[in-house]
């Protein structure tokens, strides 16, 4: 899962970058692990939630045109560019119509997307992108195209690794749509700005601490507590 040095991307050959990557190759045992239990808990999710996953896109489709499957460019390990799988939650072509981030109470989402976006479900989809080596289970969440091209050197750390379904930034800012509704009334171009000059700077502190403590155990722990907040209950 870990890149020898002279292997990464150019842009990810820096000073900044080294420490992330020096921590994580003393832990190339348990990345393995991290891949290893990523293929088992997709291939049982996989089984468990395909009624669940019918069942939604049967209410999709009945609730707005469209296809059932929502297919973005995304960034995930070492800048490779891959098309993100999650169920459809807004209307067909919102992608075009604002900004790559949502702010409170969007007109783009429909109303069966609002309470999959609110349970997380829109992201059982993502459980093809784990096993595709894509994604992880726990990682920085994967950004649009055009906010990582923006990335601070030291932030592209974040791209040692795959990206992720869930995380601890991705808990501490599950609210992030209602942090950006302010910035909505003054249409998309403020959302953007607020978006990358006072929201993601403080997600990346989240993500680069993460990567820089990463173990197995506290990745399981993550899980527990996402688990917790899409039942309403937490867990420390």
């Amino acid at each position: 899962m870990l890149k020898k040095w002279e292997e990464l991307p150019e842009f990810m050959r820096c000073a900044e970058v080294r420490p992330y990557w020096e921590a994580l190759r003393k832990k190339r045992g348990q990345l393995r692990m991290k891949r290893a239990g990523d293929i088992c808990l997709a291939l049982l999710l996989l089984a468990v939630l395909l009624p669940v996953g019918a069942v939604i896109a049967l209410l999709i489709r009945m609730d707005s045109p469209g296809p059932v499957f929502f297919r973005q460019e995304r960034v995930t390990a070492f800048g490779r560019r891959f098309r993100i799988h999650k169920f459809r939650t807004m209307t067909p072509g919102a992608a075009k119509e604002g900004t790559a981030v949502t702010a409170g109470e969007d007109p783009r989402i429909t109303r069966i997307g609002r309470k999959l976006r609110n349970t997380r479900l829109d992201e059982i989809p993502q459980v093809l992108d784990v096993l595709a080596g894509s994604m992880s289970f726990v990682g920085t969440r994967p950004e649009a195209v055009k906010y990582t091209e923006a990335y601070r050197p030291e932030w592209n750390a974040t791209l040692l690794l795959p990206a992720g379904i869930t995380s601890e930034c991705s808990l501490r800012y599950r609210d992030e749509a209602r942090l950006l509704e302010t910035a909505a009334r003054s249409g998309p171009g403020e959302i953007d700005r607020v978006y990358t000059e006072e929201i993601l700077p403080e997600k990346m502190k989240l993500n680069l601490e993460s990567l820089r403590t990463f173990s197995v155990g506290k990745e399981l722990r993550t899980l527990l507590r996402t688990a917790g907040s899409v039942f309403g209950k937490e867990t420390e």
